[in-house]
């Protein structure tokens, strides 16, 4: 008979176990306050002396153990937190402020746990930088577990909290004008395997400037605003093209709302604000118009649009005698000395070292007489076709 009843007893705390994480099938209230949310977008609306916060609607489970942040922008200060929170938490204090509420904070890499007063706990972090907070969640059911803390999906350090009956629930606080991030609730984390592999899929040290463009081993994604003409996002490799290496490519694996893509060749100073091509010194195939555009905003019809699995290509080639001496043995462009062997191929490139462009069309076109450049022609391609060479 005991045994019934202690049988008894588990179904009904599994019931509830079961209850508590799935809901009473009515929408999840989410709460927040001097924010503006946008989707998944949430951007501050105080006056930069209240905090805003916001708690989602379901806590954490064994079934959703892990959400991120991505910070889109990080505003005056860069104030933002990211943690768990009781259910009713109060919405004018930052997270981890607060008992049975923990965070860690962007502005100082600090770890509040249920004080004001922060911890030295990881790297602070920036704009397109990635936060996550998440559960280990085998010993939850004893009221306490394991939360832990990422930075663009590695760890940062974990600490142990009580866990009340409600569970504990996402949270963002922000606290200056500007800042803005956007939420993921149903974000994956997997420990890494090994540094080996981290080695092997690892390609940061390609590139030489990364701007609202995120690197995840051979995918570049944007994460800027993407509002105006000025929010472009900015890859480019540490290395130019060689005669040894004289070609890349690029797949679309994602077109975006209006694939506003484009591969091509720039000098090493190009603006970070402008797409390839756009600038003097620079010359890109535009996958939305499929038309090519050489150091000016108005571009000529050249080849096909691309689209979503798409490959696109851009390669350089040189003459036979055409000579680049101490390539592939430094990563300093102005050391390298390039010699041209006919005068009569096409395609001027400006490899010269300029500063960024904040003059009007009158001085750029002033500044391109002026330079002395080296010629070689470029050839872009879709899916192993060229559309042409542009001359």
């Amino acid at each position: 008979m005991d045994d019934i009843n202690v049988l008894h007893h588990r179904c009904l705390l599994n019931l509830r176990r079961r209850v508590r994480d799935i809901g009473d099938g009515r929408p999840a209230q989410e709460r927040y306050m001097r924010l503006q949310k946008d989707g998944d977008t949430l951007s501050y609306q105080g006056n930069s002396e209240e905090v805003g916060c916001y708690v989602a609607g379901r806590p954490l489970s064994k079934g959703n153990c892990y959400f991120e942040v991505t910070i889109v922008d990080t505003g005056v200060r860069g104030t933002i937190g990211v943690g768990l929170v009781p259910k009713f938490y109060r919405l004018d204090h930052q997270p981890g402020w607060l008992p049975y509420s923990v965070a860690y904070h962007a502005d100082n890499g600090k770890l509040y746990n249920g004080t004001g007063i922060g911890k030295q706990f990881g790297p602070k972090c920036a704009r397109g930088d990635r936060m996550g907070c998440g559960i280990h969640s085998e010993n939850i059911e004893a009221g306490i577990t394991t939360v832990f803390f990422t930075k663009n999906g590695k760890e940062v350090g974990s600490v142990e909290v009580p866990v009340s009956a409600e569970g504990l629930f996402p949270a963002v606080g922000m606290h200056s004008m500007g800042e803005e991030v956007k939420v993921d609730l149903q974000a994956e984390w997997f420990l890494e395997e090994d540094d080996s592999m981290m080695m092997v899929d690892s390609h940061e040290d390609d590139w030489g400037r990364l701007y609202d463009v995120r690197v995840s081993g051979t995918l570049l994604e944007y994460v800027g605003k993407g509002k105006s003409i000025m929010d472009v996002g900015l890859a480019q490799a540490r290395q130019p093209l060689t005669t040894r290496c004289h070609y890349y490519e690029v797949e679309i694996v994602d077109a975006g709302e209006k694939c506003y893509i484009a591969l091509g060749l720039a000098r090493r100073d190009y603006p970070k604000n402008r797409h390839p091509g756009w600038s003097r010194g620079s010359v890109a195939y535009h996958a939305d118009d499929g038309k090519i555009f050489h150091g000016s905003g108005v571009g000529d019809a050249f080849g096909p649009r691309c689209f979503k699995g798409d490959i696109m290509g851009c390669g350089i080639m040189f003459p036979r005698d055409y000579i680049l001496d101490g390539e592939g043995d430094t990563d300093d462009w102005d050391r390298l000395d390039i010699r041209p062997g006919h005068a009569s191929v096409q395609n001027v490139l400006y490899l010269n070292d300029e500063a960024e462009e904040e003059e009007g069309e009158d001085g750029e076109e002033a500044g391109e007489q002026e330079q002395e450049g080296r010629k070689v022609t470029s050839q872009m391609s879709q899916n192993f076709l060229c559309p042409g060479v542009f001359a």
